[in-house]
This record gives structure tokens, C-alpha cells and sequence, in this order.
């Protein structure tokens, strides 16, 4: 079973404290503590794949059980309440819990079973992630696999907080944040359009040139690396478009609306009528893939793990 931007939740949790009944269940938990990350009920339901109305609804079942309030809405989003605070360390100890029991149990069953929840980027996860699953789960069929897809500062938090085992980077993170391993660099390279003059030759083309003209910028948040190619030659291009989308970038140099560099792992089959050369200096990004401990990493996310090599081939 595959689940996209799904996530794995345990069964009703029954507690008591203070003569009050509690009950609720990790499901509602998560949705809470993403509300508060997140600081929106609507970026928080978009990042767990519910809509808005359902996290709301799961908020206010706490508080109804809870007897208290635990989120103030506004228009600029959500915070905490003086009893959210309160709160909020019990909720991530037992969502901790929680996915920590799910570990042993998978450890308990080898990988007869078990889950492999990875957080990534559009490119890794088109081109890497399927030879690589498709490869592990010929050897273990019966294990399930949670995808995020999100911005590099996303990734990472997941990373940090648990909410994934795996991450891919195109960098190491701080060395006390994150542990860390080099995968692959993957080039950077100039796309223009067909017929453009400096597709006319298979020859590099020089990084000035590509700001003689304008220039579609790809950039997500927590990532200029495009940008820190052109800083670190002195030059400055002429940006006329910016996005965080590699696809919209290629159809739009398609149309001759600017020119661009985009990493060569996204163009592999790419559908656009571009031509794509090497740039002068040659550039690269590294990536990496990332996780918070080795020791407590689950069983099927350690051996996953030993199938990245198989991600190209």
C-alpha cells in the first residue's frame, strides 16, 4: 500500500487524569500539533492531505472533551491559548509515544511489516523514489510507505520532529540538527529554447551570457541555489519570472519567455520542446539524504536505507 501525503494513525487512546475522562486519538493529536506548527488550520490540512473543515473538526473535539480552549483564530491564523501551552508537551510525549510504539512493533515483526514514511522534492520523488520502492518491495512486499512532498525547510522540521524517518536535502543540514548522507551531486545546467542561438553548439554556455537576457529564477523556500551560482561569479541576472516550479520553468523557456538553470535530475524525460547545455563554470547541488538518529530509526526505514543505491540504472 502506497500512501501519498497520507498519514498512518493508531487507534482510539483512552486516558484519565484529574477525574476527567479523556478520549481521543492520535489522529486528532497530529492534526493539533501541525495546527500549531504550521500556524494555520489551512496550511495545517493541506500538509496532512484533510480538508480545513476536518481539522477544525478535530480541534474542537479536544477542546470539547478537554473541557478548555486550545487555539485562538484569527485572520492572520492561529496561536495558542495560556491552556494550549499548558497542553501542548503532553500532546507531542504521546504522539512521541505513539510513533515510537510503532517502531518496536515493526522491529517486533522484522519487515514482515512496518512503515517507511519519507519527506522529499518534487524531482527525487519522480525519478528516484519509484526504481528504489520498486526494488524494496521485491524483497519485502508487505511493507507501507507514507510520502510528503514539501519545501526544503519542511523537510527538514519533519526530519527533526519524527513526522518522517527519511529526508532528502540538496544540502546537509547544521551537523547537530540532522545526520546526513551524500547521495549524489546533481548539475546544474542552462535550459533554452529550441532554435536559441546558444543551442546552435553542444558547447557550455557562459554564465554572463545567461544575464544578457531575462531569466526565469527557480526558487523554493529555503533553497537559492541558482541564485548562489550567479553570486558566487560576481554576476547578477535579469530576472523577469520567478517560481518554485521546474515544469512551469520549462514551458515557459519552451515559449521563449527567458532563459534558465535548472538541476539535471528534473530534466531526465522532461516533455518540453528546451534545449539543455552545460554551464561555464559548472555548477552542481548536492544531495543528501537525512535523518534524526540512526538507533531510532524503524527497522524498514534502516534497510531502506541500504536501497538507495538502486535509485538510477
Amino acid at each position: 500500500m502506497f500512501i501519498m501525503f497520507g498519514m498512518q494513525v493508531c487507534d482510539a487512546w483512552t486516558s484519565a487524569g484529574s477525574g476527567v475522562a479523556v478520549e481521543s486519538n492520535i489522529q486528532k493529536y497530529q492534526a493539533f500539533l501541525q495546527t500549531v506548527r504550521l500556524g494555520s488550520i489551512t496550511r495545517a490540512a493541506r500538509s496532512l492531505d484533510y480538508s480545513q473543515s476536518g481539522v477544525s473538526r478535530m480541534v474542537a473535539d479536544l477542546e470539547r472533551a478537554w473541557g478548555v480552549s486550545l487555539l485562538e483564530r484569527g485572520h492572520g491564523g492561529v496561536r495558542l491559548t495560556a491552556e494550549g501551552e499548558r497542553l501542548l508537551p503532553f500532546v507531542e510525549e504521546v504522539c512521541e509515544g505513539a510513533r515510537r510504539l510503532s517502531m518496536q512493533v515493526d522491529d517486533i515483526n522484522g519487515l514482515e511489516t512496518g512503515t517507511v514514511r519519507i519527506g522529499t522534492f518534487s524531482s527525487v520523488a519522480t525519478h528516484w523514489l519509484p526504481r528504489i520502492i520498486k526494488r524494496f518491495q521485491r524483497d519485502f512486499p508487505d511493507i507501507e510507505y507514507e510520502m510528503l512532498l514539501g519545501d526544503f525547510p519542511e523537510i527538514e522540521r519533519w526530519c527533526e520532529e519524527g513526522r518522517v524517518d527519511l529526508g532528502f536535502l540538496p544540502y546537509a543540514p547544521a551537523p547537530a540538527s540532522l545526520g546526513a548522507r551524500w547521495l549524489e551531486d546533481d548539475e546544474l545546467l542552462a535550459v533554452l529554447p529550441e532554435g536559441h542561438e546558444l543551442a546552435t553548439t553542444s558547447a557550455p554556455v557562459p554564465l554572463a551570457r545567461l544575464c544578457e537576457e531575462p531569466f526565469i529564477m527557480l526558487e523554493q523556500s529555503g533553497d537559492e541555489e541558482v541564485r548562489s551560482v550567479f553570486a558566487r561569479a560576481g554576476l547578477t541576472p535579469r530576472v523577469r519570472f520567478t517560481t518554485f516550479d521546474d515544469y512551469a520553468i520549462m514551458s515557459m523557456v519552451e515559449s521563449g519567455l527567458g532563459l534558465a538553470v535548472l538541476p539535471a535530475l528534473i530534466l531526465r524525460r522532461n516533455p518540453y520542446h528546451v534545449a539543455v547545455r552545460q554551464l561555464d563554470p559548472v555548477a552542481h547541488r548536492s544531495i543528501n539524504v537525512v535523518y534524526r538518529d540512526l538507533d531510532r530509526l524503524p527497522l524498514a526505514a534502516k534497510r531502506f536505507l541500504g536501497y538507495l543505491d538502486y535509485r538510477s540504472g
